[in-house]
């Protein structure tokens, strides 16, 4: 019997523990539900999905996602192509920028959704496993050739580096570092929205060097 009472407690204060941490967050803003487009990119057999940001309420949002994925032929898909990106099903982004793990249906497309991009897989389930970066597009400083880049650890030699949007006009830019050596993350380049190859120049003695993404053209205006 006092087994049984002990795990009983035991239960009880487990319960109202976690009712406590969910009381701790501020309920979701529904401002944040929207389409959430993402571009897919991969890192030997994971899947990373970064949040395609513009400069309004609810997309600016700069946030890269590792997903789950077992899926084989979605990874080949990803991996193969220069640019892959999802539409999801309407969510609340503000889920994600908490870190939650969740599952979204998503249309697949080989390139951009919004431009002309050709429909690979339809409303198929992602589960987005774990949150690597975040950073709410407020307050963002002036537009200038004086750039800085984030830098995320995938693991002991693997980094990621996303450039810090600035106003307009301003660009979105990421790149995977492989044994870093030299690198900088911040610099300065010939005007405030500079070419990609500029970019990667920047980068070259960083060690071995994968460009993941680069996108000016909804960054040229607010």
């Amino acid at each position: 019997m006092a087994k049984i009472l002990f795990i009983v407690v035991s239960f009880m204060c487990s319960f109202t523990l976690s009712a406590e941490e969910a009381a701790e967050l501020p309920p979701l803003d529904p401002g944040y539900v929207g389409v959430h487009g993402m571009v897919l990119f991969t890192k030997s057999s994971s899947i990373y999905a970064s949040h395609l940001p513009l400069y309004h309420k609810p997309h600016n949002v700069q946030l890269i996602y590792k997903l789950e994925n077992k899926d084989l032929a979605l990874l080949q898909s990803v991996r193969d192509g220069d640019l892959v990106t999802i539409k999801p099903k309407p969510f609340n982004l503000q889920r994600l920028m908490r870190g939650e793990k969740m599952v979204i249906n998503a249309d697949v497309y080989s390139g951009h959704f919004e431009r002309d991009g050709m429909l690979v897989y339809e409303s198929i389930p992602l589960t987005f496993a774990k949150l690597m970066y975040v950073r709410d597009m407020v307050d963002l400083t002036d537009s200038s050739n004086k750039q800085e880049y984030d830098v995320v650890n995938i693991n002991k030699n693997n980094k990621l580096y996303i450039h810090r949007i600035q106003k307009a006009p301003s660009y979105d830019h990421i790149l995977h570092i492989d044994v870093e050596a030299g690198c900088l993350g911040r610099f300065n380049t010939s005007s405030a929205v500079p070419k990609e190859n500029e970019l990667l120049f920047k980068f070259i003695n960083c060690g071995t060097m994968t460009p993941l993404y680069y996108e000016n053209q909804d960054f040229s205006a607010l």
